[in-house]
Parts: structure tokens; sequence; C-alpha cells
């Protein structure tokens, strides 16, 4: 186990990408070792070798290969890739048993506060009141709701003991009937440079409460990555998740 002074050497996955050089920034910020980083045909398996742990924020279609490798290198390494699917994380509980692993669809402490908020608010409120998802992020962004929106829709799923997948509404268009009892709605917006910003609202009658979380730089989640990443190359093998490196 490492001493609390001790540098970690970094890599990340998918450094060309809009994470890549805020966690470069990031990771030097915070006292560690920018060891390289590799994209789409680069030798992960090199860069591998002389880390001490993997960030990937590159696509779903390379998780395999970077599961392998870092079990390979007996690596941690943290998820931060959105778009996931139900295959990817059979692969990632898999990979678990051999290495500590972090997914997340948000390495920001803010958000990690907020969907705990999410999940009590959901719990002590009940279906009386309709739960609504709103995110908005820049114009580029492919995947939709956010991995964000769906971690705070497992949120108040959990608080109200429900499956998000059967109770999802999401891409509402013409005539689509009154809203279910229960249901956990989404609506995704996208234009601008807009980092990310998400707002889940409760709806009762005659009163609405929001929370919300604005993202103002990437720098957020970076800053929140290198920090999980130190919290995770200190652990056993298994699934982790950020509520963890907080406590919750």
């Amino acid at each position: 186990m490492m001493s609390d002074k001790e540098q970690l050497r970094m890599g990340i996955i998918g450094s060309n990408g809009r994470m890549g050089n805020v966690l470069i920034s990031a990771i030097k910020q915070a006292g560690h070792l920018h060891m390289g980083g590799v994209d789409k045909d680069d030798d992960l398996d090199a860069l591998a070798s002389n880390c001490d742990i993997l960030i990937d924020f590159s696509a779903p279609a390379a998780l395999e290969d970077n599961l392998d490798i870092a079990m390979n290198h007996a690596l941690p390494i943290i998820i931060g890739t959105t778009g996931l699917e139900e295959r990817h994380h059979f692969l990632i509980d898999s990979a678990a048993q051999d290495i500590p692993i972090m997914q997340t669809g948000n390495t920001s402490m803010g958000v990690t506060m907020l969907a705990y908020l999410v999940e009590e608010a959901a719990a002590k409120l009940g279906d009386a009141w309709d739960i609504e998802i709103v995110e908005m992020h820049h114009r580029h962004k492919v995947d939709a709701p956010s991995g964000t929106a769906k971690l705070l829709g497992e949120a108040a799923a959990k608080g109200r003991g429900i499956k998000l997948s059967e109770h999802k509404d999401s891409g509402r268009d013409g005539i689509t009937g009154t809203r279910k009892i229960g249901d956990i709605g989404f609506a995704a917006l996208r234009g601008g440079s807009v980092a990310g910003d998400h707002d889940v609202i409760f709806a009762g009658d005659e009163e609405l409460m929001t929370l919300s979380h604005r993202a103002e730089n990437r720098m957020i989640f970076a800053r929140g990555a290198v920090q999980a990443a130190y919290w995770l190359s200190r652990q056993k093998p298994g699934r982790y998740n950020m509520r963890d490196v907080l406590g919750l």
C-alpha cells in the first residue's frame, strides 16, 4: 500500500478527447505523474507497463480491450466513458474480480453528492411526486441522456425501490398520453459549449422542488477523477463508484 506522500503514475486512455488536456493539468496539480496517453490504435500495453493506474475516458467500443490490458498488468482503472450498455457492465463486473475498478457516469464530487440527495428525496417523497431529469450539454456530445442523467435516474429509482429500466420515460413526442405514476422522465438538451447542467425536478401537487448542479468547467471532472484514482489505488479488487470515495 502506498504512503500518503507517494506519487501515482497515471496513464490516460482517450487523451485526445475533451477530458484529455484537463486531466493532464489535474494530475500535475495534484502532484502525481502523467505517464502519457493513448487513443485509437495506440499502444496501451506499452503505456500500462509504466503506470500505477489508468483513467479511461475513451469509447464503449474500446472498453473490452482496455479492461484486458488493465488486468494483464494488474492495474486499477477508472472508467468515465459514457454510453455503456448492459454487456459492458457485465465485462466490468467480471474484471472487478481481479482488479479494482471504478465506473461512473460523472467524476464530479458535487454530482456525487447530488445523486445522494436525489436518492434520499425520492425515498422520502414517494411516487406522489413526479420526477423529471433535465440535462444540457455541448453540441458535440453524441449520447443521450448523459451518463450523469442516467446516474441521477438510477439514484431516484434506488430511493423508490424500483428498476429504472422499467420506469424510464424519455424522448416524448406527439400524443404520448398522460404521465404514468412512478415514471422517471428524461429530457436532453444540446447546444453551445455547455460542460454539463443537470436538474432533478420533484413535482408535487401545488409545489415543486429542484435539485441542481452546474459544471462551469471540465476541470471539476478531472480533479474528481484524479482524487478517485488515488483512492482506488489503495483498494482491493472490486467494483466501486464515486460515493465510495466520499464515504456515502
